[in-house]
């Protein structure tokens, strides 16, 4: 893991030297100190030649000056800078290129290694391989249970690739952190990033935290126990010394209480009493203080039964969140009727007068008011009018009476523009709606008729 050096900038005292030891990294996160005797100006980052057993190799430099010399401290107490190697120089182009080489070699030798072990038979899995910057020697990483003789398996690796081998056993756990990946929690694996103590993890951990036992759950990438079940341990040991034993039974009149599960956080522990009747027998879950669990097991052993749980039932207090969903980001169903569409109401007329359903008798009214409406035109309503069935003309008198009660806003007689309005329409026309020609000649007839109408005087209507 890269690491921020915030001593980079402090100038050192007056008569004090640099620390001239650097850490290096390799593949995979392996990491080694090397001194830098020629006073090479090196920054982190920075590709650089180092020392090997035998030839050279490229690492990366990850830490340097006065931060050094905190990790030499704190990961290798016992650390002598003359027994260290050296640094040479700066990689260059060509060193950098064989080393990409080189590095692009190692999954073929990885997968051919694996054939020739189990050709062998061997009990042992090669997980990793590594070169030398210079392509001389390759470093075989496997694990095993058992002890391995893997002579001839060094024989034939030899012959295969040309170069030193070297075989090097580690853990699963020393495997996962090589190989890397993410981990349950949605993070990158500990062992990969920041841990280096792997510490045995058991059982007990778990059992602590109140965790079922399921290996499926407990269990990291390298088959193990995690090693984040040892991070909280030392905190739920403290905080369950203030609670009884969890096996120790609650005997009532009622019947007899077992425990069940201990909640660390609230500080309540549950119980399952089996209440026993002449007839029917339940059982209900009671949640108690550890204070009163004391108390009930002192009785206990006194001799004495309490004659029911109830009045030792601890309070569950269900608290609000202080904030407030003004999104409704915590409603799974908020979106079920966001996209339902309305069904458009249909609008009434001014009048309050609702459309002729029947288009026949609109037909005969436009007839019968002297004009000729399309019979398509179903949207616009006409006032029906008496008809003569004999005659097949309009009521005259109905007419006149109709001529003198005239809407709001008509223009009177002699108005140079005046308005032109249908007299017998009850309803509005839609707009929007496209008109043929034949209807807006039949409309145009019927507004010059009604202008000549409303023109001439109110007469009385003659007698036949």
């Amino acid at each position: 893991m890269s690491v921020y050096d915030w001593l980079a900038d402090i100038d050192l005292p007056n008569g004090q030297s640099v620390y001239d030891v650097v850490e290096v990294r390799f593949k995979n996160g392996r990491k080694s100190f090397f001194r830098n005797m020629k006073d090479i100006q090196l920054q982190t980052g920075d590709a650089v030649v180092v020392e090997a057993s035998p030839g050279h190799d490229i690492g990366v430099v990850s830490v340097v000056g006065e931060l050094a010399r905190i990790q030499v401290r704190k990961k290798a107490p016992g650390f002598k800078p003359h027994e260290a190697r050296k640094i040479y120089r700066k990689a260059s182009a060509e060193d950098l290129s064989k080393w990409k080489d080189a590095r692009e070699r190692e999954q073929i030798t990885m997968h051919r290694s694996r054939e020739l072990a189990s050709e062998l038979a061997l009990a042992m899995k090669i997980s990793d391989v590594e070169y030398q910057a210079d392509g001389s020697k390759a470093t075989f990483y496997y694990t095993a249970e058992d002890r391995i003789d893997f002579r001839q398996l060094i024989k034939d690796l030899a012959d295969a690739f040309k170069v030193r081998v070297e075989m090097k056993q580690i853990g699963v756990r020393q495997e996962a952190a090589r190989l890397g990946g993410i981990g349950s929690c949605g993070r990158e694996l500990c062992c990969s990033t920041w841990l280096t103590d792997f510490r045995s993890v058991s059982t007990a951990a778990a059992r602590y935290q109140q965790l079922s036992l399921n290996p499926q759950k407990l269990a990291g990438q390298c088959g193990k126990l995690k090693c984040c079940l040892n991070y909280e341990l030392d905190s739920y040991i403290d905080a369950l010394k203030d609670f009884p034993n969890s096996e120790t039974k609650l005997h009532t009149e009622k019947g007899v209480a077992f425990h069940i599960k201990t909640d660390v956080f609230k500080g309540q522990m549950w119980y399952l009493l089996e209440e026993r009747g002449d007839e029917v027998s339940k059982s209900v879950h009671v949640p108690l203080s550890p204070k009163d669990v004391k108390e009930i097991i002192e009785m206990n052993k006194a001799g004495k039964k309490p004659a029911d749980l109830s009045k030792y039932i601890a309070e569950v207090v269900e608290t609000e969140p202080d904030y407030t969903n003004v999104v409704g980001q915590d409603s799974l169903n908020r979106f079920d009727n966001a996209f339902k569409k309305k069904k458009k109401k249909k609008k009434k007329g001014p009048g309050g007068n609702q459309e002729n359903k029947n288009p026949n008798q609109n037909t005969q009214n436009n007839k019968g008011h002297g004009g000729q409406q399309h019979q398509g035109q179903k949207n616009q309503n006409k006032q029906p009018n008496k008809v003569n069935a004999a005659a097949g003309q309009p009521n005259k008198t109905q007419n006149t009476q109709h001529q003198n009660k005239k809407p709001q806003g008509q223009n009177k007689p002699g108005n140079s523009n005046p308005k032109p309005q249908n007299a017998g329409s009850s309803g509005e026309i839609k707009t929007g709606e496209k008109k043929s020609n034949n209807q807006n000649r039949n409309r145009n007839r019927n507004r010059n008729k009604n202008r000549n109408n409303d023109n001439k005087p109110n007469e009385k209507p003659k007698s036949e």
